[in-house]
């Protein structure tokens, strides 16, 4: 068996940024930490930090008041906010620059009176902190068909902001639905997906096209992991998106010659490492790297943080 093990793959600058955050405000403040949904979309990471004394809450009433509270890599609402004052608690934000770019393009085009179509997954945590941004003047849009069930006061000012971690593909099909339904539809000066995601799919694009299988190392409710997968089947090739080796199937690489392994942006690099090893060890696989970009980007630990990052 070969491996194709794609670069860059894994954790992004925001995902770095987020669990660097968690440590050390762990390290400061020490357990219960708590942090206002899961830090990250993944298993591992999550299942890491509870072990070391965190505790992941959907509800701010779940953290006793006067706590130490970390919002997560996807951003939270203006009413979360307010909420997290009210218990007098000392909030982290570890919300992701691209993220938080998208929340300041909402309110930015809310002030100005447009309609604001939101390309994204209804529920998920990015989108719902986005959403509450401006609640009146948002529509979520899902897929092309939704665009013609769209309800607008006024054609003439409508924009469109997207979720960061959809499919390139997906979301350019419903931009294009909604630039022929709105000829005046305006849009940031910035593409919203971030760098990361469009990295990760456009290696899985070029590399699926030379295997008979992808991997993707990722968790089921992580929206970027689930897309390079979707992406690999598009174009004809079987893909599993899998929390760890626990989840691989033998019957899946019988007859895999080449296989492509990535992890989503989300996905620590050791699970990655413990898949190569069993694919090594139980398969015979030999690993090439395979680099389609290079990535040099960080992101600075949340204000609250950075003093303490010296000391």
């Amino acid at each position: 068996m070969k491996v194709l093990l794609a670069s860059p793959r894994g954790f992004c600058a925001g995902v770095n940024m987020a669990i660097d955050s968690l440590e050390l405000a762990l390290k400061q403040f020490g357990p219960p930490l708590y942090v206002y949904h899961e830090i990250v979309h993944n298993k591992y990471v999550v299942n890491h930090f509870r072990e070391k004394g965190v505790v992941f809450v959907d509800h701010l009433d779940e953290v006793p008041e006067g706590s130490t509270l970390l919002f997560s890599a996807h951003g939270v609402s203006p009413e979360i906010r307010q909420a997290a004052r009210d218990r007098q608690l000392t909030a982290i934000d570890a919300t992701c620059p691209l993220v938080t770019k998208v929340h300041l393009e909402a309110i930015k085009y809310a002030k100005l009176g447009y309609t604001i179509c939101l390309i994204g997954h209804e529920g998920h945590d990015e989108v719902v902190g986005t959403m509450g941004e401006a609640p009146e003047a948002i529509l979520l849009v899902e897929t092309p068909d939704d665009v013609a069930r769209l309800e607008v006061a006024d054609e003439s000012k409508v924009a469109y902001l997207t979720q960061t971690t959809l499919s390139v593909d997906d979301a350019n099909r419903i931009i294009a639905r909604l630039r022929q339904r709105f000829p005046q539809i305006a849009s940031p000066p910035k593409d919203d997906i971030c760098y990361a995601t469009q990295n990760r799919q456009e290696a899985v694009s070029i590399l699926s096209s030379e295997a008979d299988m992808v991997l993707v190392l990722g968790s089921q409710n992580s929206s970027n992991s689930q897309r390079l997968a979707e992406l690999a089947r598009e174009r004809g090739v079987p893909a599993y998106l899998i929390d760890g080796t626990s989840d691989i199937r033998p019957e899946w690489l019988s007859a895999a010659n080449t296989v492509v392994v990535t992890a989503g942006a989300s996905a620590p690099e050791v699970v990655v490492e413990e898949c190569l090893d069993l694919l090594r060890d139980e398969y015979g696989a030999t690993v090439e790297v395979r680099t389609t970009r290079e990535e040099h980007v960080s992101f600075q630990l949340p204000k609250e943080l950075r003093a303490l990052e010296t000391k």
